[in-house]
């Protein structure tokens, strides 16, 4: 039976390999301080956290999440460690809330390895703290215990490491929240939360055995999924055995009746005002759905492997079995039950990976032209719309367990953040195996078709597109943006035209700024431009000077707000000359890739999902066919 603890209680702990699971409704770091008898941290190499995640008996997570799953193994931690603190702290400088009063309590659950919850905390009565000891595990007469701790930092995560006796607290706080800002920088923004019409919820056939594994209960959220048994009787509580649920929190809702077979897929089969924004929350609903169902597959089988080195270690341990075959039949019975554990992981995966197929099958001939890819037949049919939509479709994402199951990469409009393609080789295997010039080609190609999607999916006149090609060497593929006569201009040459280019766009935040501040939105010049603007920078920094590099970092920083955005064609390693200067640019740039790259995370569990850029049929026309219509449109519309 679960302990449901309360600040400063205390609770035996009854196995040494635990899962510490944290939910927190929001982004938030994790983290683990090793200390003494006396509680105090010797050492920054005594500190587990994003940037250095793994200890001796010690793991968390390496970017902040809104769940977390730390491993401890007691019997692995050195012996001069008497406790051990769970840390949590909210992420500072990423635009986040920086108190814990304004977000929901986080709950704090100490497990098993099955999943069975051995103790659990909700830290409540937070209110301008930003950093928090959650739990505390120690040692007392040979005996481990958990702490409800609970105790608040207002000094944040500074102040929570001082308070442990750490030497320069400040000096690794910054170290952590900047190894956290690196990995939100590649994370996908989750949609804001919404309260769902109907929902539905995906079954799973149920487990036997007294063997659970972790994974089996949906991850705890602000609203738990309940698990709906698919036979009588009703499910048992979470980490008994009962059925698995994949189903992801907001989509997930009893069923009245049991269900054998799954329901049959339906486009449109979610919440919303029109059937755009129900297909934009079914496209996350799904993107959520299978980030869950892996992390759960791979719990479960992490799980497997940890039961197999444990009854392996019992075998060898016991003298008994090294003589005639007791030995051999416990080593081969461990075998058939770790094979038995995955193997239930991987039906139950199969399982749930076939229904998002049959999703995706209808969700995708269903989507309209912004959501769509460009050999979708929507796009022969493409007339330039009279509103702007909800979202844009950037490319595709999947994972490695179901790599023909991809999920429509979704950002909503307009953007919150700029684009980054990334003209470099980086970690990508289809990088190395390009040379520069190509890679460089087809990240500008990659450019100019999220350009050409933008402009098309925006009302006439109300998107322009600005390009500074300081070289001009990015002309062939700007040929049908300029052609077309869609650009505000032609393509900004040269130190003088970069400079001209990021003086009218800078003036144009500063007065979009200065009239919101003084509550006139309408207060502009006259003949002032007032559709959203996106500036193209291919080959960053040639051309660039000190100034120049200020005013685009300031474009990156204040433009989206006022409607200015900035997609930047460049490689890194071209702007290493400016050092660190640069580091606040790209973090705040959402990185991607003209070649599949596995770069970017779920705002969920934190996978690695591999990003597909969007490609134009071999031979197709749709690019020239569909910047035509909205050159046309513009001049209709004397736009």
């Amino acid at each position: 039976m679960t302990a449901e603890l309360v600040r400063g209680q205390n609770h035996p702990l009854p196995d040494t390999r635990l899962e510490i699971r944290v939910s927190a409704g929001h982004p938030v770091v994790a983290g683990a301080t090793l200390g003494d008898e006396r509680g105090t941290v010797p050492g920054v190499e005594w500190i587990a956290h994003p940037g250095s995640p793994s200890l001796p008996g010690v793991e968390v997570s390496q970017q902040a999440t809104a769940d977390h799953r730390l491993a401890v193994d007691l019997e692995a931690l050195p012996t001069a460690v008497h406790r051990v603190s769970v840390l949590l702290a909210l992420p500072v400088g990423v635009g986040g809330p920086a108190r814990f009063g304004a977000v929901e309590a986080p709950f704090v659950a100490v497990t098993a390895l099955d999943g069975t919850e051995i103790a659990s905390y909700t830290i409540t009565g937070l209110d301008s703290e930003s950093a928090v000891v959650a739990l505390e595990l120690y040692r007392r007469q040979g005996v481990w215990k958990v702490r409800a701790m609970g105790q608040g930092y207002e000094g944040g995560l500074a102040a929570m490491l001082g308070d442990q006796g750490l030497e320069r607290p400040a000096d690794l706080a910054a170290s952590i929240l900047e190894a956290v800002a690196r990995g939100l920088a590649r994370s996908v923004s989750a949609p804001p939360p919404r309260v769902p019409e109907t929902e539905r919820v995906r079954h799973a056939a149920p487990t036997t055995g007294s063997d659970t594994m972790p994974g089996s209960d949906t991850m705890r959220g602000p609203d738990p999924a309940p698990t709906v048994p698919v036979t009588p009787p009703p499910a048992p509580t979470a980490g008994t055995g009962g059925p698995i649920s994949y189903a992801h929190p907001r989509r997930a809702t009893p069923d009245p009746e049991p269900q054998q077979t799954p329901p049959v897929p339906v486009a449109g089969d979610a919440s919303g005002w029109s059937m755009d924004e129900r297909l934009y929350n079914q496209v996350w609903g799904m993107f959520e759905d299978l980030a869950r169902s892996t992390a759960a597959y791979r719990s479960a089988c992490d799980f497997a492997e940890s039961r197999l080195d444990q009854e392996l270690d019992r075998a060898l341990s016991d003298p008994r079995s090294r003589i005639g075959g007791a030995g051999d039949a416990a080593r081969e019975a461990a075998r058939a039950k770790h094979d038995e554990l995955t193997a239930r992981a991987q039906e139950a995966l199969d399982r749930d990976l076939a229904q998002l197929v049959a999703e995706s099958e209808v969700v995708e001939p269903a989507l309209p032209a912004a959501y769509a890819r460009w050999d979708n037949p929507v796009w022969q049919a493409y007339r330039v719309p009279m509103e702007v939509p909800m979202a844009l479709r950037l490319g595709d994402l999947h994972l490695p367990e179901r790599t023909d199951l991809r999920i429509p990469m979704l950002v909503r409009l307009p953007l919150e953040r700029g684009l980054w393609v990334d003209s470099g080789r980086g970690h990508s295997e289809a990088a190395g195996l390009l040379d520069e010039a190509e890679l460089r080609r087809l990240a500008l190609d990659t450019a100019v078709a999220h350009a050409a999607r933008l402009l098309a999916v925006y009302p006439s006149g109300e998107f322009a597109v600005h390009v500074v090609d300081p070289a001009g060497s990015g002309a062939a593929a700007l040929a049908p943006l300029v052609e077309a006569g869609v650009l505000a201009g032609p393509p900004a040459a040269g130190a003088a035209g970069v400079s001209a280019v990021l003086a009218r766009l800078t003036e144009r935040v500063d007065l979009v700024q200065m009239a919101l501040r003084a509550g006139a939105p309408d207060a502009l010049p006259p003949g002032m431009d007032t559709a959203e603007q996106l500036l193209i920078v291919h080959d960053f920094p040639h051309g660039f000077d000190d100034r120049a590099v200020t005013q685009l970092r300031y474009l990156a920083d204040e433009g989206p707000a006022v409607g200015v955005h900035l997609m930047l064609v460049a490689d890194r390693e071209d702007a290493s000359a400016y050092g660190p200067v640069l580091d606040p640019l790209w973090r705040s740039l959402l990185r991607i890739t003209p070649v599949a790259d596995d770069h970017l995370a779920d705002p969920w569990v934190g996978h690695a999902w591999t990003y597909e850029p969007p490609r134009f049929p071999p031979g197709s026309a749709v690019l020239r066919q569909v910047i035509a219509q909205v050159a046309d449109a513009r001049r209709q519309w004397g736009r």
